[in-house]
């Protein structure tokens, strides 16, 4: 046997071979991260065709999430066992067989049950796609690529809605799951032909007490925090029961992983100080801005009347800003670091989130539209150069399992974010004034059973919805604005070839 390592590039630019790898690995993700929102956006009508009710057809969502929760930890193991290609076109065809499946579902049991399937798949997309990209850019690009797996991120959010309401407007709701068939057919080929060969080091034993702990672990975890929403508390025993469970497990996991050797998640990674900033800055992001996230399209289908599609247009200036800004953040970090661009792009959210504090139902649009733009200025130098600067430091053999960590934690932040958001916009809407019924079918998006409100009503409703978001985006710019303290610790100066990891590649035996 001899060892062979993988050379470090030949110039510091995003050649033709790395955006050809790109290409694949943004493809996939768009297809698994579009799927989220686009299903999002159809509840209420899958509450029609399957005569369901919402709590049954929110479990579409969950399910999907539970499942990402189950396999994300196992990706980075399967990736250095099996190699990143195989199980990269594993994953694109375990989703896309989902997505099919889901189109002929026939019962909302039956659309839960094949949604998991798809979860499965798309849970290992993103953190296969950060190992392939890591891999394939090296320390001194790793900044850029970055930016371009961000493209998703951004793209999920605000094509979803226009895509799902355009889909099921013009088509049937059949269609948000078949479109997935000839993107996901094309990632296939695509990945066969372009991905580089597989060359997977099997010599580390599978940890199956550490799967068996932490998977379970994390799906009980999100399961009870995804139920707050539902039950208006944390107290409910469908949320404290399997939380409790779960973060029992998951202790029970970081006790099991300490003491051995090659742990399905290698918590000695935390040992890594730029790894343990990067992460909690990224954790304590990710909170903030999937919680916001949930808010900006709720603000405009309530309180401002808007349609699924016209609300997915206004959302786009958020968009614009992170694209503009994106891409020239992932030079930035490449050249400076980290630290200087995350901190700049945190300083353009808080006000520009700020604004939102002080909405009403009546704030002329302009104003909203210019505070996304902005928001999506900050937003692009802000979540890609921290997964930046978790990454960056880490050898070569350590991206798949550093990686599929940053991933976990990411996941259950959005989680958090997304739970304590809702559950705080609901008991600002509910004790403000008496209409509950009439504020809970809003949230819905169905038809309240009662009287329709009278015109003073309907003005006194929406005006106290709209001050129900102001003080709900307070709690989010006080998480944004503690995203700087940790943030002020990442590294404000490139990283010298003493600090990169990447350089030297675990050696791979052939």
């Amino acid at each position: 046997m001899t060892a062979t390592s993988t050379p470090a590039p030949a110039s510091d630019k995003i050649d033709a071979g790395v955006l050809t790898l790109a290409g694949v690995v943004v493809l996939a993700a768009i297809m698994s991260i579009l799927d989220i929102t686009v299903v999002s956006v159809a509840l209420p009508t899958f509450q029609k065709v399957f005569h369901a009710t919402y709590a049954n057809v929110a479990w579409t969502m969950t399910g999907y999430t539970l499942a990402l929760a189950t396999v994300i930890p196992l990706t980075g193991w399967a990736a250095d066992r099996f190699g990143t290609k195989r199980l990269f076109m594993l994953a694109v065809a375990l989703f896309v067989a989902g997505s099919v499946l889901c189109s002929t579902a026939t019962s909302i049991g039956m659309l839960v049950t094949f949604r998991v399937l798809q979860g499965l798949g798309g849970g290992m997309l993103m953190p296969l796609g950060m190992t392939i990209m890591t891999h394939a850019a090296g320390p001194d690009r790793v900044g850029r690529v970055m930016a371009i797996l961000g493209v998703p991120m951004l793209l999920g959010p605000i094509g979803g809605p226009i895509l799902g309401g355009w889909l099921i407007q013009s088509a049937s709701w059949h269609w948000i799951f078949l479109i997935n068939l000839p993107l996901g057919a094309v990632a296939l080929v695509y990945a066969f032909v372009i991905l580089p060969k597989d060359a997977p080091s099997p010599s580390q034993s599978f940890d199956l007490l550490g799967m068996l702990l932490l998977s379970p672990g994390l799906a009980l975890t999100l399961f009870g925090v995804s139920s707050i929403p539902d039950k208006h508390t944390v107290l409910a025993s469908r949320v404290l029961i399997p939380a409790a469970i779960g973060l029992v497990l998951i202790l029970a996991f970081v006790f099991h992983a300490l003491r051995k050797d090659h742990p399905l998640i290698d918590l000695h990674l935390f040992k890594n100080r730029q790894l343990t900033v990067a992460v909690i800055t990224m954790a304590l992001f990710a909170i903030a801005f999937f919680g916001a996230g949930l808010l900006f399209p709720s603000y405009f289908l309530q309180v401002r009347g808007e349609k699924t599609l016209s609300t997915g247009l206004l959302l786009i200036p958020q968009g614009l800003g992170a694209m503009l800004t994106m891409p020239v953040a992932g030079q930035l970090v490449d050249r400076i670091g980290p630290g200087k661009v995350v901190l700049t792009g945190l300083c353009l959210i808080v006000p520009s989130m700020g604004v939102f504090t002080f909405v009403t139902a009546t704030t002329p649009y302009w104003v909203l539209l210019l505070g996304l733009f902005v928001m999506g200025l900050g937003m692009g130098c802000t979540m890609m150069p921290a997964f930046t600067a978790a990454v960056q430091t880490l050898t070569h053999a350590q991206v798949a399992r550093g990686s599929t960590l940053v991933n976990i934690l990411q996941q259950v932040s959005s989680s958090i974010g997304t739970a304590t958001f809702s559950v705080i916009l609901t008991n600002q809407e509910l004790g403000k004034h008496p209409l509950k019924e009439f504020v809970q079918a809003s949230q819905q998006q169905s038809k309240p059973t009662g009287p329709p409100p009278s015109p003073a009503q309907l003005h006194t409703v929406y005006g106290q919805l709209a001050d129900s978001f102001a003080t709900t985006y307070t709690v989010g710019v006080v998480l944004v604005a503690l995203c700087l303290v940790p943030a002020f610790l990442l590294p404000r100066h490139k990283l010298t070839s003493a600090e990169q990891g990447m350089d030297a590649p675990a050696p791979i035996l052939v």
